[in-house]
């Protein structure tokens, strides 16, 4: 299983951690943030493919910023399937 850490930008979450494995999110967390939404991102993403899990965050915007935590976490998982 290989764990990854991204550095968002733009939003409340300073940073995005997560784990893959076999395509597959695992310890979804979020330092910062709303705790309630960031926590339950977490729990639903548990086990989730994380191609499909991209797809499905993507372009969430957060009070007109232009983007959101779950789409910083989609960015975060698209880079990190590249690396894999």
């Amino acid at each position: 299983m290989q764990t990854y850490s991204y550095n968002t930008k733009g939003v409340c979450a300073s940073k995005i951690s997560f784990s893959l494995e076999n395509g597959k999110l695992h310890d979804v967390k979020f330092l910062g943030g709303c705790p309630g939404n960031t926590a339950a991102i977490g729990k639903l993403l548990e086990g989730a493919d994380a191609e499909n899990a991209a797809k499905l965050l993507r372009g969430n915007d957060c009070r007109g910023r232009g983007t959101s935590c779950a789409d910083q976490l989609a960015i975060a998982i698209d880079e990190a399937l590249a690396q894999a």
